[in-house]
């Protein structure tokens, strides 16, 4: 429930003063500007200026006073009369800055003591009362400077503005209000404790201390960092969104860039995107299509460098399930099943994301469309040889027939996928190893100066 309707409309800003009266001169006395609250200081006098009523349109008095509270800060109370009407208001403005953090107020209110304790509530300050479920949300009213009770007082003045029509367009919501209002006032006669709390991002608002400078067991001072809607909210400028690196937009788009079919040689496109694959590393995934003919190939890159070591993954196929398991095989990975004799050598099929199922798909795609080892010219026992290869890949491929798969990578950029990870996987085998000089000579890796190769171009410049 909302007191939003508490505050009558405030004095007119600079705008609508016609001039200062012959009392604001005196106030013009040597001192500070901002001079601490105090009912005995006679020096310290208000500014009159003349400004337009906005109830009758004739011209009232705004009296402004730049005071300072003690425990606090300085603060700017206005306050609005009108002796043709009658109408006045009274506002609060900070006259310091938006602090750097905002601050919470929890006032637990047991005794008169507590209700007379002086307030400072901004604009921006969110008043609740969990007891009663109440809140007056921020910029619902404009600041002011009061009391617990002045706050409760304002909030039934605010409630009880518009009940002569509620009572007579919508009378069931009228008695809900005046059963409300009879619960705000309850508590004004202190009928039982109750808990304030003011939220202000912006900082300025206060709440009394009456055993300042010790410790108030009732109060409860929150600071805390504003969040960026508070920001925007209190009107602070948000900063901009830091710009997303070259590296981030090239892991969020897929590139294209014209090629040739290698089938038939007509203009094709080929995407390329970066994928992020986890618990292991990145890698560039390629992939062209040719409408011309209707060929398509795909081809994995490693995005990294070579490893240290090398990679050996052997795993026990032992369930179907094992066939959806996401698989990288990179150029330079061979690939061993042992109980079918068969070894898939480097390069053969080149790099490939897909799954288990898909490169044993590839594997026997492979060798049952060779016309050289199953054509006309081919030797019948050979023939028979792969058919049963063929069939036995089939077999695994359904679990039916268990087998061990062992991929085998001396760079270390394959990849098999772990469905318990974090956890090791139980019918999975990783083993790190250290290349041989031969096997670094495949890669490359012997010729490659990495160090000092500054001081070999030297004598060339």
């Amino acid at each position: 429930m909302s007191a939003s309707g508490a505050v009558q409309p405030g004095p007119p800003g600079p705008g609508a003063a016609v001039g200062p009266s012959p009392s604001a001169a005196g106030s013009t006395a040597t001192g500070p500007l901002f001079r601490p609250l105090s009912a005995e200081d006679e020096e310290q006098q208000p500014t009159e200026i003349e400004s337009l009523c906005m109830n009758c349109y004739r011209n009232g008095t705004t009296r402004l006073l730049l005071t300072k509270i003690p425990f606090f800060r300085e603060i700017i109370v206005s306050s609005f009369f009108c002796e043709h009407c009658g109408w006045n208001n009274t506002e609060i403005q900070s006259a310091g800055r938006i602090q750097d953090q905002g601050v919470r107020y929890t006032l637990t209110v047991r005794d008169q003591e507590d209700m007379n304790r002086e307030v400072v509530k901004t604009d921006s300050a969110t008043t609740r009362i969990p007891e009663l479920d109440f809140e007056i949300p921020a910029f619902s009213q404009k600041g002011a400077l009061t009391t617990v009770e002045g706050l409760i007082s304002r909030a039934i003045s605010g409630l009880e503005q518009d009940q002569p029509t509620r009572r007579a367009m919508e009378h069931a919501i009228a008695e809900r209000i005046d059963e409300f209002i009879g619960k705000l006032k309850d508590l004004k006669r202190m009928a039982s404790p109750f808990t304030l709390i003011i939220d202000d991002p912006s900082g300025n608002s206060f709440v009394e201390n009456p055993h300042a400078p010790q410790k108030d067991d009732a109060l409860v001072i929150t600071h805390y960092n504003r969040t960026p809607q508070q920001d925007e909210m209190l009107g602070l400028q948000v900063e901009a969104p830091e710009e997303k690196s070259e590296e981030e937009d090239l892991r969020n788009e897929v590139l294209q860039f014209n090629t040739n079919c290698p089938e038939c040689n007509a203009p094709a496109q080929t995407n390329m995107k970066l994928v992020q694959i986890p618990h292991f590393k990145e890698v560039i995934i390629m992939a062209t299509n040719c409408e011309n003919c209707g060929h398509r190939t795909n081809e994995v890159k490693s995005g990294g460098a070579v490893e240290p070591l090398g990679t050996k993954i052997t795993l026990h196929i032992t369930d179907p399930s094992d066939m959806t398991r996401d698989l990288l095989k990179s150029e330079t990975c061979s690939v061993e099943i042992p109980e079918l004799e068969f070894e898939l050598g480097m390069a053969v099929l080149g790099g490939k994301f897909t799954t288990l199922e898909g490169l044993l798909k590839d594997i026997r795609e492979l060798v049952t469309k060779n016309p050289f080892t199953l054509g006309d010219s081919s030797n019948p026992n050979q023939s028979e040889k792969l058919q049963e290869f063929s069939q036995k890949l089939d077999q695994i491929i359904e679990g039916k027939l268990k087998a061990h798969f062992v991929m085998n990578d001396p760079a270390g950029n394959s990849y098999l996928q772990n469905v318990y990870a974090p956890e090791d996987d139980p019918e999975m085998k990783v083993e790190r190893y250290t290349r041989t000089f031969d096997q670094n000579e495949e890669l490359g890796l012997n010729d490659m100066k990495t160090e000092g190769y500054e001081a070999g171009l030297a004598p060339q410049r």
